[in-house]
């Protein structure tokens, strides 16, 4: 399935229209009541996750009538569940507000996701920057763009693979168990620097742009990898779950990882296999 011209327009439009209206009004002003604890006290939500979900999925309603719309804080709450997904036709994806946390305490780190996919496999992906109000999308087969919102493109390369030595990545470390921590440590010893934006959507920016070498992840919601994962394949990256098999967006366990090229992906598996799992 190929999105038209217009579809394309209109779902980044809702999200440049959304941040504008109910995201970038709250960043840096939100009062203690308007931000509430999840699942613990790192997993937030905001008065502008909600809002800018709701607005994002009448969006995607109106744009695909008849397409499942799958945000994160419906599933968090319990509207709708993300099994939903695997028997879905057609599906939008939205991550109202990827990186929480750092746009909670302030930090400009944070962006919006959206992913269409079809039949199992994600046809669109969008990452959208609120305060550059700029964005990297790509459509399956038609490589990964970074555009401007003064009509500024360019096509994005993972660029040259480097020695295992040299690398950079990102994984997340609180979504990982006490050994497996100590474990990724050790492994970090191996590889020049790794760290963790909190926030997937700049993390695969970066990796679509040449800016780091690799990517694990430490969970998979759909939220958060559908659209970077397609992104990083049209830039040119290599990926696959960790165990070797192809990674889906209807998935929601295992790790995935992420690499320029296929040669560095077999460099980097066969020891973060044994890091994590001890086989």
């Amino acid at each position: 399935m190929s999105l038209s011209t217009s579809q394309i327009d209109a779902l980044i439009d809702a999200a440049r229209r959304t941040a504008k209206s109910e995201i970038l009004p709250y960043f840096r002003a939100l009062d203690d009541s308007e931000v509430e604890i999840k699942t613990h006290a790192q997993d937030l939500v905001t008065k502008a996750d909600r809002a800018s979900e709701r607005a994002l999925t009448a969006a995607a309603r109106e744009i695909f009538p008849e397409a499942l719309v799958l945000g994160e804080e419906a599933v968090s709450e319990g509207v709708i569940n993300v099994d939903t997904l695997r028997d879905a036709p057609l599906s939008v994806i939205i991550d109202p507000i990827d990186g929480t946390w750092n746009y909670a305490n302030g930090l400009g780190m944070f962006g919006v996701i959206l992913a269409v996919v079809a039949n199992g496999e994600t046809v669109f992906g969008l990452l959208y920057d609120p305060l550059g109000d700029d964005w990297v999308a790509a459509e399956a087969g038609s490589g990964a763009w970074f555009r401007k919102s003064d009509g500024a493109a360019r096509r994005l390369s993972v660029g040259a693979a480097v020695p295992v030595e040299e690398m950079t990545g990102y994984w997340p470390p609180t979504l990982f168990d006490r050994t497996q921590k100590d474990a990724l440590l050790d492994f970090s010893k191996t590889i020049y620097r790794h760290s963790s934006l909190r926030c997937a959507c700049h993390e695969y920016r970066l990796f679509a742009q040449g800016g780091a070498d690799f990517m694990l992840t430490g969970n998979l919601n759909p939220w958060d990898h559908a659209a970077g994962a397609l992104i990083a394949r049209e830039a040119g990256g290599y990926l696959k779950m960790l165990d070797g098999t192809p990674y889906r967006p209807t998935m929601t366990t295992g790790n995935l990882l992420v690499a320029k090229d296929r040669d560095s992906w077999n460099a980097l598996a066969e020891p973060l296999k044994t890091t994590i799992f001890g086989v």
